[in-house]
């Protein structure tokens, strides 16, 4: 196992998360309920999933797309998301 590449991604994501609408969703179900169990499993659970999908996705999509134009259209993505919520406060 790849050990560098497991922690920079386990640290990406979990910087990316932190303050996220994930978390602040996952609060406020918390908030009202009796036992947090099934929230938290809620949580881990809805997250592996999305994050299983980006995986097989990604290495689908690496087999005709070069991974270095993918990360490219990743940037690309991030900044006009960016751009259209900043421009939509504003």
């Amino acid at each position: 196992m790849d050990w560098k590449l497991f922690a920079s991604t386990f640290l990406t994501i979990f910087v990316a998360e932190i303050g996220d609408k994930t978390q602040f969703a996952a609060l406020a179900v918390a908030s009202q309920a009796k036992s947090i169990i099934p929230v938290w499993l809620g949580v881990v659970l809805g997250l592996a999933v999305a994050g299983t999908l980006g995986v097989v996705f990604g290495k689908y999509l690496s087999t005709y797309i070069n991974p270095n134009i993918m990360r490219y259209m990743a940037s690309a993505a991030f900044f006009i998301m960016g751009t259209l919520i900043l421009l939509r406060r504003g």
